[in-house]
């Protein structure tokens, strides 16, 4: 039985010591450590709480419960999950995706509606900007989120949000797409129609598609280990259509040895898929 420490309710993990933690630790969960470089004092303060709450004094102490209970590695795998979303999040990428990328696409799937899988969804926010786009343009569009975190599931279906989470969403859309409610901004209900949200961990499942658009943005080509991205990667395209987008952040990148997809915007990290005809 591991043995509770007199000082661990006051004992707080120090940051060298969080970084060797992390740099042994992430590997074993197919994570790396590059991408929580500047993300990392979020996720140590969940381990520090976590350490604490079991009564451990030290950071060998909280390994050594790791590598004697397996059962705890899925308690840390959801601590180094990260949550960060906003409206219109990359200004530029969002008005090439409203702008260029839902009309080309709404082409392409006429009179069918457009099918967009939004993953890492998160609050919602990214899934709702293209809902908003799509019903200002009178585009029908069918839209999937999904995500790991039941507590950012809920937000999302909540679809209330701060003022703060809206500041790069254009003025004229925040009045025509939400309504007050105290301190937040309420979603209109007819907005969230054709959005749906479902509990799901990209690195064990993935819907069944296809999909005309996919955003993958800040999630698996940040987080994860190169193999994992691969895996991921694969999973994407092959539930990708013919002509179909790829959307990932302006700070990530495609895996080159993954082919099929081809940046269609310098910089903007919207890929457009260029395989060739079967048959």
């Amino acid at each position: 039985m591991q043995e509770v420490s007199a000082d661990a309710p006051n004992r707080r993990m120090k940051d060298p010591e969080c970084i060797a933690f992390l740099q042994w630790a992430l590997p074993r969960l197919q994570l790396r450590w590059p991408g929580y470089r500047k993300v990392r004092r979020q996720v140590c303060k969940r381990v520090d709480r976590r350490m604490r709450a079991l009564g451990l004094g030290s950071v060998e102490a909280y390994r050594a419960r790791l590598d004697a209970n397996p059962e705890e590695w899925a308690v840390l795998d959801d601590l180094t999950r990260i949550t960060v979303s906003r409206f219109f999040r990359e200004r530029d990428v969002f008005t090439y995706l409203c702008e260029t990328v839902l009309p080309e696409l709404h082409a392409l799937a006429a009179p069918q509606p457009i099918r967009v899988w939004s993953a890492g969804c998160g609050g919602g926010e990214e899934a709702y900007t293209l809902a908003i786009a799509a019903h200002q343009q009178r585009i029908p569009v069918r839209i999937l989120g999904t995500d790991w975190d039941e507590r950012q599931l809920v937000r999302a279906h909540e679809a209330r949000y701060s003022t703060g989470s809206l500041k790069e969403l254009p003025a004229q859309w925040r009045a025509s797409a939400f309504e007050q409610q105290g301190e937040e901004l309420l979603l209109l209900r007819e907005l969230r129609a054709n959005v749906e949200l479902l509990r799901q961990d990209i690195r064990r499942n993935m819907p069944a598609g296809p999909f005309h658009l996919i955003l993958c943005r800040y999630l698996a080509f940040t987080y994860f280990d190169g193999p994992l991205q691969r895996k991921v990667a694969e999973g994407l395209l092959s539930r990708t259509v013919r002509n179909g987008f790829v959307a990932l952040g302006k700070h990530e990148s495609w895996p080159v040895d993954v082919s099929g997809l081809v940046e269609t915007q310098p910089g903007l990290r919207v890929y457009g898929d260029r395989r060739p005809d079967r048959g």
